[in-house]
């Protein structure tokens, strides 16, 4: 029976703020609250019971709740998990600790390496080989991995990580190694073969290792806040959004909790993504600027670009190559430590620099009142008088401009000499740039014109800014949908249940082996749809990926393939789609080297309903506008009478001529010179260029 969510909750934890959303057969109610970092399942209860009341129902009521998290994210940052053991290959215990050949700094003479996860001590070698091709060239040592499992006990460890060379292409030994040490242990146990099924023992070592060290704590948490629920009225089903954008079950997530790490930002490019479709839009660029980071994601036919890998914990913080690599599905974007939290500061050349560092929710930037000394992006825009101080976040939050002033003064403004406000417009105008060169980078990555994109704008803080970012990026417009300020939450909502099962074979085209490869995708096809129907029976699509090479050459480039049983005759087709894979990103086919397989992948996903489609309407009537306010326009330099318009005063088809700011509860929209505000039929606001 095919289940009903007529009743659908998203909550989003963010580094700020923890955001609600909830849709009642079609009406959203939503919220924002300060993230509570003691008890993060208490904001969620606080946000539930705020988003029910409002739509006149009780928890009870709720069919469904999905959930996405940074918390995962945060322990790996800031090293707040289990103590963890290491149980890996003989003469493999330092490859987390050896990394690569590759510099990520090639000149730094200083290079600092970031610290592996588990300390040397805690890595325990075991003799037993697996060769490249599965087959076992050394048995395992099961009477080492008994002593190992006393001595594991006595050191008080919280969870283990195995993983052995080659477990992706056979995991015999990785499974007794866990089913004898499970004897003697009653910790989590993770092992490579299911965390991570891919070549690459870097990278699959570091994924099973972060998986292990935050297992403990997510489980805990997910559980507690099952409880938490029930005990409130709410006797749901809980679904978490994984890295790849689909849902899966609480108990997968308590298992395989590394597939949480990039959870939050993955609903906000669901969001950005169904926005696309109902606008017919094909090439966007989501920006999703939160209390912590901003992020931005190239959306291409509807679809968020995705990877196999990705990092957290960069020392160097736009460096790749220099975090700690994850190897899982993930929605591909690029993330900078900028958002409304995010603290002001000079450097010791006399620079502006905004973030890393977030002054979070706790104690909040100074404007907050809540113990906050040193001034945030938050306080800088508080100062330009982008935000109105008595109805922050609707009004629950009271902001201070004094104290916003004072920070930005003392810690920036007296050390360069500059007035407040223009100190304030320093912060926002290098935020604003640095965002600008990293979507930039992203696009050109990519192969991309980030000029050539529409833009959609989200997150509490993104509204405040989009505008001064499409003036930087060229972009002509940009649309603001409704609930921006909770969009990730939003995304949660419309997130298929899905999964992205993977395994590494590599095998030359020329000695394509149709019936091995048969075997296996009916196998990752079994995984996938293994997790999809742990939340509905309904339909379900499949998309076939093979990861391809030339031989020689140390990375993949992925290519679509049909859902059916291949054949020998399919290596001419497979070949074709290759060489037009490659020239996309490169330009050419190289003619004469052997191609190869390296890694297949099978994402099944239920069928969504796609939604109501809408034309864009850029033209509109201008709308009267009674109340103006003093807002810096960052285009003429200096103050300017401003339009304050609250955004559900507006009727589709208005158009507010900027410069304007357009309030809401969650956000607001700031409308610089350069751009007009258009409403469309549904209520979403278009930013559209003058003359454009």
């Amino acid at each position: 029976m095919t289940q009903r969510h007529d009743i659908r909750l998203g909550a989003d934890i963010g580094g700020t703020f923890t955001d609600i959303a909830l849709d009642v057969r079609g009406k959203l109610f939503s919220t924002k609250v300060l993230t509570n970092y003691a008890a993060p399942e208490q904001a969620i209860l606080d946000g539930i019971e705020v988003v029910v009341r409002d739509a006149g129902i009780a928890p009870k009521d709720i069919d469904i709740v999905i959930h996405g998290t940074t918390l995962a994210t945060n322990a790996l940052i800031e090293r707040r998990g289990a103590k963890t053991a290491l149980v890996t290959t003989e003469g493999f215990r330092d490859v987390i600790e050896m990394r690569t050949e590759n510099r990520f700094e090639q000149y730094d003479l200083s290079l600092v390496l970031p610290k592996p996860l588990i300390p040397r001590e805690d890595r325990f070698p075991v003799k037993g080989r697996i060769d490249a091709q599965g087959r076992e060239l050394q048995p395992l040592d099961e009477a080492a991995l008994e002593a190992l499992a006393n001595a594991i006990a006595e050191r008080g460890f919280g969870a283990v990580a195995i993983g052995f060379i080659h477990s992706y292409m056979n995991p015999r030994h990785e499974e007794r190694a866990r089913e004898i040490l499970s004897r003697k242990l009653s910790i989590p146990i993770s092992i490579s073969s299911e965390v991570s099924p891919q070549m690459r023992e870097f990278e699959r070592f570091n994924t099973v290792c972060a998986n292990a060290y935050v297992r403990p704590q997510m489980a805990d948490y997910l559980s507690r806040l099952q409880v938490r629920l029930k005990e409130m009225g709410a006797e749901c089903p809980v679904f978490m959004i994984h890295s790849g954008g689909g849902l899966i079950s609480v108990e997968t997530a308590s298992e395989f909790p590394v597939r949480l790490v990039e959870s939050g930002p993955a609903g906000g490019a669901i969001f950005a993504a169904d926005i696309a479709r109902r606008f017919s839009l094909d090439r966007v660029v989501s920006y999703d600027m939160g209390g912590t980071t901003a992020k931005i994601c190239l959306i291409e036919d509807y679809q968020p670009h995705t990877a196999r890998t990705f990092e957290v914990a960069r020392t160097y913080r736009f460096c790749k190559g220099s975090g700690m690599p994850i190897s899982i599905p993930v929605i591909e974007m690029i993330e900078i430590g900028a958002g409304g939290g995010s603290i002001a500061w000079v450097d010791a050349m006399g620079r502006i620099q905004a973030g890393p560092e977030s002054a979070a929710s706790e104690p909040g930037p100074a404007c907050y009142q809540r113990g906050g000394e040193r001034p945030a992006i938050t306080d800088a825009d508080l100062v330009l008088g982008k935000l109105d101080p008595d109805n922050f976040a609707g009004g629950k939050i009271r902001l201070s401009v004094d104290n916003a002033s004072a920070a930005i003064a003392r810690d920036v403004g007296d050390r360069l000499k500059l007035a407040t406000e223009a100190a304030a417009f320093g912060i926002v105008e290098v935020v604003d740039e640095n965002m600008a060169n990293a979507a930039r980078v992203h696009a050109v990555e990519n192969g991309k014109n980030i000029s050539e994109n529409i833009m959609i704008a989200f997150g509490g803080a993104a509204p405040l800014h989009a505008a001064r970012l499409c003036e930087k990026l060229g972009v002509d417009q940009c649309l603001i949908p409704q609930g921006a300020g909770v969009g990730s939450a939003i995304g949660f909502l419309k997130a298929p249940f899905g999964y992205e099962a993977l395994a590494s074979k590599i095998m030359r085209l020329s000695k394509f082996d149709a019936g091995a490869v048969n075997t296996m995708l009916d196998d990752l096809k079994a995984t996938a749809e293994g997790f999809v129907r742990a939340g509905t029976d309904g339909a379900i699509v499949r998309e076939i990926t093979a990861f391809m090479r030339y031989a020689g050459q140390g990375w993949e480039i992925p290519v679509a393939l049909p859902d059916r049983a291949f054949t020998a005759a399919d290596t001419a087709m497979i070949e074709a789609a290759f060489k037009e894979r490659y020239a996309q990103f490169f330009g050419r086919a190289v003619e004469g080297p052997e191609i190869e397989f390296v890694t297949w992948s099978v994402k099944a996903q239920d069928v969504r309903p796609e939604g109501e489609r809408f034309t864009l309407e850029t033209d509109g009537v201008v709308a009267s506008v009674p109340v103006t306010r003093a807002v810096f326009d960052p285009a003429s330099g200096k103050a300017l009478e401003t339009a304050i318009v609250p955004r559900d005063t507006l009727s589709p088809g208005a158009r507010v001529t900027g410069p304007a700011v357009i309030v809401e509860r969650e956000t607001s929209t700031v409308v610089t010179s350069p751009f007009d505000a258009v409403i469309q039929v549904e209520g979403t606001i278009l930013l559209v260029r003058k003359g454009h």
